[in-house]
């Protein structure tokens, strides 16, 4: 069993305030879990209302599973026409 961490930073650039910006990461939270069945959680720039870090866990038989549902999630956020995707961290355990 491998515990993978995922650590994305992510721009938005059509924001105006701290309000647009939790009403796009509640949507993008609730299509990640329901898509790919992790857990997430907003772990930095919480007072920044264009950018949003948020930590991603999911859990595999193997490397191979985790780094694959992690390639699909950046494949997603890359999609994804409301943010575009800063930088990412992938750490397996």
């Amino acid at each position: 069993m491998r515990i993978g961490i995922l650590t994305v930073e992510i721009f938005m650039s059509n924001n105006q305030n701290l309000k647009q910006k939790r009403m796009i990461l509640k949507s993008l939270k609730e299509k990640l879990r329901n898509n790919f069945n992790i857990s997430l959680l907003e772990v930095d720039n919480h007072d920044k209302w264009q950018r949003a870090t948020l930590a991603i866990a999911a859990l595999g038989t193997g490397n191979a599973a985790v780094d694959g549902c992690f390639a699909n999630i950046i494949d997603f956020l890359e999609r994804n026409n409301q943010i575009q995707l800063i930088d990412y961290r992938m750490e397996i355990i």
